[in-house]
């Protein structure tokens, strides 16, 4: 079911609320985890039982970990003080063997589901190559929509405990509505249960006011989508399914348009995750803050799917980088590098570690992890120049803050990731390299190219005021100024014609119809 069909947004979400609403508070988290769990089984039908099979396992492994510091508790009050560290010890050691065995058994069908034929085809030639006469059998199946974003959820849930964020939950409902709360299924963002649970199992009424104020932001995520994304996608379709007939700036073109298309499809779709869950009265995280106004490649990707940068950082760079053998390595490095270089040796360890990582949870393919090990390369390369950098620009008298240095650096780093974008989109390693070298190589360029990709006169006028009024909003936001809540504030009159006229937009300018083929969810298939 798209989030961007009719029927889910002026059917099913009504539909929603008002059973949602017919119930007494102290149900209402279990109607929505029941509705959930139905949306979810209509999309993946039976494949609801590996969710189900994974909230129960975090919700035993919480409580595992929960009565053995109890337990710790207890004893350290018993015994001897010199005896007391070999107690933590032990205790330490069993809380970390049920986190352990959690974990595997959550990343096992992952795996499963998603890397295991990545793995059988590269281990299979392999063997081919060593003339092994045995090979891994290729393995037809589907998987459970969103199983790396609820994933990654439900082991935040049980790292959280281990390192003594949160206690285990023992209400098992607030736990899996955490988990399977309906709107974050396909396309994240990635929660933290202190983010939602609570203000999920609360059960507030859904009132006229936060109804109205969730589809503000529902509408916004409509028309990224539909009046620029899909229509985007023409062009993204058209050069990247037979790049040899077109040159290098056409290429180029699809390559943005590909990295835009993507901003607005996922965008949009955590808009309308965020409003839904403001009808609720949940607070979901903000997962883009706009990104294309960052410095450098790193600030870029502290703008961009938010969630899951912070869970990578959370749980992948400081494990390594704060661990006992990086810390030695960190301190020999300082004394032959300084400061500023000798931390990075260490850092770089972890940042290469997160990158790898970033790369095979987008997809199982060389160019994913290539596109990893892209970012990892030009954000360490970022880390490494910057006091060059600030050196040279200080002897050029180059005022690094005013706004024709940051608009410089803008263009670079917005460059640098549409390069990245290409060995994202591109349906293999190869495929990306030959499309790279075709665009510097057979660089020209005319006006009338521009409607040989698939878009006409109309198409353009409608995008690019489309992507003036996004930037606009996107300059307000960036000032701090709340839109959406200097909407709420107007008369009724004033609202409702505004959001009507957005309607109207989304009606008339929309990318759909003949000639038009919509987005599928792209962030789904991670």
């Amino acid at each position: 079911m798209s989030f961007f069909s009719p029927v889910f947004a002026f059917v099913f979400i009504p539909f929603v609320v008002i059973v949602y609403n017919l119930f007494p508070k102290k149900l209402r988290a279990a109607v929505l985890l029941a509705i959930s769990l139905l949306f979810f089984a209509f999309v993946s039908r039976w494949l609801i039982l590996y969710i189900i099979l994974s909230i129960i396992s975090i919700y035993l492994s919480g409580l595992g970990m929960q009565a053995i510091e109890k337990k710790k508790k207890e004893v350290l009050k018993t015994v001897e003080k010199d005896e007391k560290k070999a107690v933590k010890e032990s205790y330490k050691k069993k809380k970390k063997f049920v986190l352990v065995m959690c974990i595997i058994f959550n990343v096992a069908f992952l795996f499963m589901f998603k890397y295991f034929n990545f793995f059988a085809v590269n281990v299979n030639l392999l063997l081919e190559y060593f003339k092994v006469g045995r090979s891994i059998t290729i393995v037809k199946h589907l998987a459970p929509i969103g199983i790396s974003f609820y994933t990654l959820e439900a082991l935040s849930y049980v790292l959280d405990i281990y390192y003594g964020k949160i206690e285990a939950d023992k209400n098992i409902i607030r736990l899996a509505l955490y988990v399977a709360f309906f709107p974050q299924l396909l396309e994240g963002p990635i929660a933290r249960y202190q983010d939602t649970a609570e203000a999920l199992y609360e059960g507030k009424k859904v009132t006229f006011e936060s109804f109205t104020f969730g589809y503000q932001k529902i509408l916004y995520g409509f028309a990224k989508k539909l009046i620029i994304a899909d229509r985007l996608n023409i062009i993204v379709k058209e050069v990247f399914e037979d790049f040899n007939s077109y040159n290098g700036i056409s290429i180029f073109i699809s390559i943005v348009a590909y990295t835009i298309m993507l901003y607005m499809e996922f965008s949009g779709t955590i808009d309308i995750v965020i409003g839904i869950g403001e009808m609720f009265g949940v607070k979901v995280p903000e997962n883009f803050r706009q990104p294309f106004f960052a410095k450098n490649v790193s600030e870029f990707w502290t703008r961009w799917h938010i969630s899951l940068g912070l869970w990578f950082k959370d749980y992948i760079f400081y494990p390594v980088s704060l661990s006992k053998t990086m810390k030695n390595l960190t301190g020999k490095a300082k004394k032959k590098l300084g400061n500023h270089y000798g931390p990075l040796v260490s850092g770089s360890v972890a940042l290469l570690a997160v990158w790898l990582l970033n790369g095979l949870w987008h997809g199982a393919g060389w160019h994913y992890i290539f596109f990893g090990l892209y970012h990892f390369f030009m954000i360490l390369m970022g880390n490494i120049w910057e006091p060059s950098v600030a050196k040279a620009c200080e002897k050029m008298g180059i005022d690094r803050k005013k706004k024709g240095y940051r608009i410089f650096q803008s263009v670079k780093m917005s460059i640098l990731v549409f390069i990245g974008e290409l060995f994202f989109r591109a349906p293999s390693l190869a495929v990306a390299f030959a499309m790279l070298k075709r665009m510097f190589n057979a660089f020209s360029f005319r006006v009338g190219e521009l409607f040989e990709l698939g878009m006409d006169a109309r198409d353009y006028v409608v995008l690019v005021f489309g992507l003036i009024g996004i930037f606009i909003m996107g300059i307000l936001r960036e000032k701090g100024i709340d839109v959406r809540e200097n909407i709420s504030k107007k008369k009724l009159v004033t609202r409702w014609l505004i959001y009507y006229a957005l309607i109207l937009l989304i009606l008339i300018f929309g990318a759909y119809g003949q000639g038009y083929v919509p987005v599928d969810p792209i962030y789904a298939d991670f």
